[in-house]
């Protein structure tokens, strides 16, 4: 079956986004601790208490690459990345209470994150289902 036009469109977009998380990861884990002390002592809490899992974002990217490239493996890929995508917040909102720190404008952005992470694994789905993917 024929691919629409948009979905390459669409997964590149979404490998583009994926990859600012990777390099957000990235810049995370090159922060110093001279960095961190600069930090306003909340601030320096909630680093001190994310541990890393929570700041991984490897899955988003592949399965985003797997979504251009047309592969089924997306689908699980995309899975595992909104599950890692909700541990993360939940961790972020209800754990270290971040929204307590930056308060309830600094909800936005993972807000985002978990409607774009929602809608990758339904486009992956979505694709299988068209025969889009192999």
């Amino acid at each position: 079956m024929e691919v629409p036009s948009w979905f390459k469109v669409v997964g590149t977009i979404a490998l583009i986004w994926n990859l600012l998380g990777v390099l957000a990861f990235v810049g995370q884990m090159m922060i110093t601790s001279e960095m961190i002390a600069a930090l306003p002592d909340a601030e320096q809490a909630l680093y001190a208490s994310t541990p890393l899992w929570a700041k991984a974002a490897f899955a988003g990217a592949f399965g985003s690459l797997l979504l251009i490239l047309k592969n089924t493996l997306a689908t699980p890929i995309l899975a595992c990345s909104l599950a890692g995508v909700l541990l993360q917040m939940f961790h972020s909102f209800f754990i270290s209470k971040s929204l307590e720190v930056y308060g309830p404008g600094s909800a936005v952005m993972p807000v985002m994150v978990i409607l774009l992470a929602s809608y990758l694994v339904w486009l992956a789905r979505k694709a299988q289902r068209q025969g889009w993917s192999s």
